[in-house]
């Protein structure tokens, strides 16, 4: 499996993501903002903050897209013979990429899941080598690969 298409296939979705997440940013800050030339009622003062709560909210998420993508641009991918930040790992028949978390998307004809190097599971793989295994939360696991 090549690396580099799924570094571009996980730029490519986080980009989506982060493009509907500044869309959506953008209209929950346009629904807070009040008409300051009418009175204002009760409601809509309730409904203005609530939809400035949410655009924090989405504020973080924004955030947090374009972090991803920027660490997804530093990340070396080159080959790797342990687990580590870049690595293409397969335990137990299911393939994982060592660079930031994401949900399971399909790529070159395969299904992948991205572990960040800050996700516990990560924490007892790393350094480990193709044949090796290892216990998380009471169940076994065996590198089956790394590349």
């Amino acid at each position: 499996m090549n690396k580099e298409i799924i570094r571009e296939t996980m730029l490519s979705l986080e980009a989506d993501a982060l493009e509907s997440a500044t869309e959506k940013y953008f209209e929950y800050v346009a629904s807070a903002k009040l008409d300051r030339s009418e009175p204002i009622e009760d409601d809509e003062q309730a409904q203005a903050e609530m939809a400035s709560d949410l655009s924090e909210a989405l504020d973080d998420t924004v955030h947090d897209h374009s972090e991803k993508i920027d660490k997804l641009h530093a990340i070396d991918f080159g080959p790797k013979s342990s687990v580590e930040e870049g690595a293409l790992v397969k335990l137990n028949g299911r393939h994982f990429i060592i660079a930031v978390s994401t949900g399971q998307f399909s790529c070159d004809g395969h299904d992948v899941m991205g572990i960040s190097t800050m996700a516990p599971i990560y924490a007892e793989m790393e350094g480990l080598h193709a044949g090796d295994s290892f216990e998380f939360k009471g169940r076994s696991f065996v590198v089956e690969g790394v590349a």
